[in-house]
């Protein structure tokens, strides 16, 4: 068997359960996995044979996305704004839009708007850090930061840690019950959280692979309070941001003005709506003058 051999055959076994676009990305990302080559090179190297071992490991892959295993589970990693991420079930697998809220924060923080004069560095503390790909991506793209971030999950911690050592830098993680927290213990330039924000009712909405092998605690809240994360943040932050510092959120898309109305009621008097790159309500950031 050749790669054009391999690639044949995964598009067939495949094509019901992906988009035609979906299933060549999975292949390519598949065959970069397995061969050790880039696209480029793959594609260059279209009658290469493939060594019977190596032809073995992708047939089992192949078997397990047929089931809607993420291929990030089965790599066991992830890009997120250009790092590599070690994920596992006990972590959601990194998405496009929450790039786009680093981003924001990122920008945020060049143009000097959240911290002032007397300040030397900024105190940034991400919360349900999951894989940590958040908080280790601030720490890479921000100097002289100081980074804390918190975690329910101890295995979604001890891979977060062993993230940040991959990538190069200093990350403070601590095992918190967000809910149950009465107040924080610093005061912080930014506060960040993609926080669990799926109804139930969505549920019919997601795709299997999502269903099937991402953490329901880092996904789901109940139909009844599904903004329990966001108040709780909000009245926790409320209290821990310095003068010139933020709260920024991953949200519903569908609860953007609730989540907007819930943040000015608790007393923020700044907050942007922003939507992401589908043209979704996804992400918030609230000051407090």
């Amino acid at each position: 068997m050749n790669i054009d051999d391999f690639r044949a055959d995964f598009r067939k076994q495949l094509a019901a359960l992906y988009e035609p676009e979906e299933v060549e990305n999975l292949c390519f990302l598949t065959l970069e996995h397995v061969l050790k080559m880039n696209r480029v090179e793959i594609s260059l190297s279209r009658k290469q044979n493939i060594h019977p071992s190596q032809r073995k490991e992708l047939e089992e892959i192949t078997a397990r996305l047929s089931k809607s295993e993420p291929i990030q589970y089965i790599t066991g990693s992830s890009s997120f704004y250009g790092l590599d991420f070690k994920v596992n079930p006990a972590t959601l697998i990194p998405r496009p839009e929450t790039e786009e809220l680093v981003a924001w924060i990122i920008d945020d923080v060049a143009q000097g708007l959240l911290k002032g004069e007397a300040q030397d560095t900024l105190r940034l503390l991400d919360i349900g850090t999951g894989s940590g790909c958040i908080a280790i991506t601030l720490a890479k793209n921000i100097n002289k930061a100081t980074v804390e971030a918190v975690d329910i999950s101890q295995n979604a911690l001890a891979t977060a840690y062993q993230n940040a050592k991959a990538n190069g830098v200093k990350v403070d993680f601590y095992n918190q019950n967000i809910l149950e927290t009465q107040a924080l213990d610093e005061v912080y330039n930014v506060i960040v959280s993609n926080p669990p924000y799926v109804r139930e009712q969505e549920k019919a909405m997601m795709r299997a692979n999502v269903l099937s092998n991402e953490p329901d605690s880092a996904l789901f809240v109940s139909d009844q309070d599904p903004l329990i994360f966001y108040r709780k943040i909000g009245e926790l932050a409320s209290k821990s941001l310095a003068p010139a510092g933020a709260l920024y959120f991953e949200i519903n898309e569908y609860l953007g003005k609730e989540t907007v109305a819930l943040l000015k009621n608790i007393g923020f008097t700044d907050v942007v709506l922003r939507k992401d790159m589908f043209g979704k309500n996804r992400m918030i950031k609230a000051c407090m003058a």
